[in-house]
């Protein structure tokens, strides 16, 4: 019972219901078998004028009958080169000649007239900046500089011009001996202050080596 044909739906015969639907099926697959693609996927169609193109062969075949053309017109001449002597006519009395030569001469001269007006107006225009109004400003600055200078201005630079001069003049091994010195009397300043020694006591203890060096003004900071 399990093997016979059991319907979707419910029946009044199994047997003519299977009969109907064995029809139905092959008639369904009779269809499919039938239908039309809706998407053409056949090859497209060959056109004779796409492959055999009769225009360019026509143009090759002019462009072929000009080239044989001109080579038998310079065979002709070869030949009559050949057969006679040849004469040659190296004579040209040819004079180059334009025809718009007195147009650019105009033109050109036109330019340089108007060049030559332009200079004369930059030669002539005054100058809008002026010069020496921003000279007396830049003066009354450096005035007023000085005035609000801690120290005076040109010190620094005064000084440094005295020790080069005084280098130039001091001997190689008196300035070695004027460092050593310097380093002596720095090393003993430290350990004055380390002991506790008073700044009179230090400006006591100076050598009369070093009062004859120049000492460098403080710079402000």
């Amino acid at each position: 019972m399990h093997r016979a044909y059991q319907p979707i739906l419910p029946c009044g015969n199994k047997y003519l219901q299977l009969k109907w639907d064995k029809a139905k099926y092959e008639e369904h697959k009779k269809r499919i078998l039938a239908a039309k693609p809706l998407v053409d996927t056949s090859t497209p169609a060959t056109y004779g004028h796409l492959h055999l193109k009769l225009g360019k062969l026509k143009l090759e075949e002019d462009r072929l009958s000009v080239i044989e053309r001109d080579n038998r017109l310079l065979l002709e001449k070869m030949s009559c080169i050949m057969r006679t002597k040849g004469q040659i006519d190296n004579k040209n009395d040819y004079k180059a000649k334009s025809l718009n030569g007195e147009k650019r001469k105009k033109e050109l001269l036109r330019v340089s007239q108007e060049n030559r007006a332009i200079l004369d107006r930059i030669t002539k225009s005054e100058p809008q900046y002026q010069v020496q109004r921003w000279y007396e400003d830049w003066q009354k600055a450096e005035k007023y500089m000085a005035n609000i200078a801690r120290y005076p201005r040109g010190q620094c630079k005064a000084h440094s011009q005295k020790e080069e001069q005084f280098k130039k003049q001091v001997p190689k091994q008196d300035r070695k001996r004027e460092k050593q010195l310097k380093e002596k009397s720095m090393k003993r300043k430290m350990k004055d202050f380390r002991h506790g020694k008073g700044r009179d006591q230090l400006e006591q203890d100076n050598t009369p080596e070093m009062a004859q060096f120049p000492q460098s003004p403080v710079k402000a900071i």
